[in-house]
């Protein structure tokens, strides 16, 4: 780019006509000549400014990220004057109070060590460089790409989501911030989730979603030599991995799946049959972690994708980069070392991970909400209606309010929750945390609701469009029930919360 040039306002002014057009944005000047004919929203709104100062104007109608677009029309600046808008860099962390956890906007905690701090900042760094190419494949719908894929595992994101554990040191896993293996638990974790900042929820899904929930069974339950095929591959994002439990007959009622993995007269392999359905990654996947019926009951089966196996995409709400599938077996042959924990096990496999798959959610969730708050106070700020601020307006500020106080406390309960995990062993945690991590997931996806809700009527129509100044909140509202249903339904989350506190509801207690 050539150097930028210093301008006054007044020599702006002579360039107000279509042919010669200049306007400033924030104290830089651009010339929009070339590129007033080609503005998406006609010549009209550009010709309205031409010689003038746009900003406001500007950042009432598009985000900051289009500046970045289209720079090479940004030819100086103005005389003596410094910008006030602050362009936000790489890795920064949100100076809009409530837009970041209280630990990051300069308040106490009992929870973090430097090695958290340190291990946010690389890893937002990392998430921010990645972020425009992640909306594109939200966007289209396409196929996280293996190059995409395998920049998220050269970077440890991959392994970081699956959590704490083993394998990280014996697959001799790098950490994002050099951050030691040994040292890294389930708060460095939930920082992960919580980076997934992009606002791209099918995508999210794809890529990591499905991966979290299978590997897994794989770590836990595999053979060695399973485990040292399968796992590298996948951490390294060279491979994808799906759960595959549910059934279009039977939905997530386990016990009843009608997938069948019969033995051959040999022993060597099973032989699959059966369907399943709304599989996340599915139709991306290479493995597939299957539960089917064998003649000792409910087992798991590590499935290659290979002759007889077929998905075919299904069309949810959220973006089709998810790779929703519908997934056929027809006589698929897996070999019995494929075989999951024991014949009859299936479902101490099943189980085994839902407490964390559903703490993975809350952190989400969290996440989710708190980017709505960003948004809707940002948009409350600039926003200007009938001469005054959104923000101005009593009934916004009480919307806001809402949604800030729902975001906290459930932020509080996650990081309490967090901080059990953290010093329970996988017995205790089995033991203590079903419960409350069920009633945690059902008062988040409440929150969800209530600040989807809020946040819609501050944007307005922007809500309802999934272009432009409102996308993050379209996005939540058209895509926050996939939190309130996978994993556990929000009815039967708190039905299981409430039945787990009855087994412990002291004997002697009366009014």
């Amino acid at each position: 780019m050539p150097e930028l040039k210093s301008f006054t306002r007044e020599e702006v002014k002579r360039h107000a006509n279509e042919d010669d057009l200049w306007i400033i944005i924030d104290t830089v000047v651009y010339d929009m000549s070339r590129f007033v004919d080609m503005h998406p929203g006609g010549a009209f709104p550009i010709l309205e400014y031409a010689g003038k100062d746009a900003t406001d104007a500007f950042y009432g109608l598009h985000r900051q990220e289009v500046l970045q677009k289209y720079n090479r029309y940004k030819i100086g600046t103005i005389e003596g004057e410094k910008p006030q808008i602050e362009f936000r860099q790489h890795g920064a962390l949100s100076k809009v109070p409530y837009a970041e956890p209280s630990a990051w906007q300069g308040f106490k905690s009992p929870y973090f060590k430097e090695s958290h701090y340190k291990f946010r900042t690389a890893v937002r760094v990392i998430m921010d460089q990645l972020a425009e190419e992640a909306r594109e494949f939200e966007v289209s719908g396409e196929r996280p790409s293996d190059e995409f894929q395998q920049k998220m595992g050269s970077h440890g994101l991959l392994a970081a989501n699956i959590g704490p554990g083993k394998f990280l040191k014996e697959f001799n896993i790098q950490l994002p911030g050099g951050i030691p293996v040994e040292e890294y638990d389930y708060f460095h974790e939930m920082i992960v989730h919580q980076e997934a900042r992009w606002g791209t929820r099918g995508l999210d899904d794809g890529l990591i979603g499905g991966m979290t929930i299978s590997l897994p069974t794989v770590l836990n339950f595999g053979r060695p030599e399973i485990k040292q095929k399968v796992v590298p591959e996948v951490l390294a994002g060279r491979k994808r991995m799906a759960l595959a439990i549910t059934e279009p007959y039977v939905g997530s009622d386990v016990a009843s799946l009608k997938t069948t993995a019969k033995l051959t007269p040999d022993g060597k392999h099973y032989i699959v049959n059966g369907v399943k359905k709304w599989i996340t990654t599915g139709h991306w996947a290479d493995y597939f972690s299957t539960a089917v019926r064998t003649d000792k009951g409910i087992s798991m089966l590590l499935i290659e994708r290979s002759e007889g196996l077929e998905t075919k995409p299904i069309k949810t709400s959220y973006s089709p980069s998810a790779g929703t599938a519908y997934i056929t077996y027809e006589n698929v042959k897996v070999p019995v070392e494929n075989l999951l924990g024991k014949e009859g096990g299936g479902f101490q496999v099943i189980m085994s991970n839902f407490n964390h798959e559903r703490w993975v959610m809350l952190a989400g969730a969290t996440m989710g909400g708190r980017l709505a708050v960003e948004e809707c106070f940002k948009w409350a700020m600039q926003r200007k209606v009938f001469g005054k601020r959104l923000i101005d307006q009593p009934v916004i500020r009480n919307k806001l309010a809402k949604m800030i106080a729902s975001v906290e406390s459930v932020h509080s309960w996650v990081e309490n929750l967090t901080y059990q995990m953290c010093n329970m062993s996988y017995m205790e945690q089995a033991l203590k945390l079903a419960g409350p991590l069920a009633l945690c997931k059902y008062q988040c996806t409440r929150m969800l609701h209530d600040v989807s809700d809020d946040a819609c009527q501050i944007f307005g129509g922007r809500a309802i469009t999934k272009t432009g100044m409102g996308r993050n909140i379209e996005t939540l509202q058209r895509t926050y029930k996939f939190t309130a249903i996978l994993g556990g339904s929000e009815e039967i989350m708190a039905d299981l919360g409430v039945r787990q506190a009855m087994k412990k509801f002291p004997k002697d207690a009366r009014l």
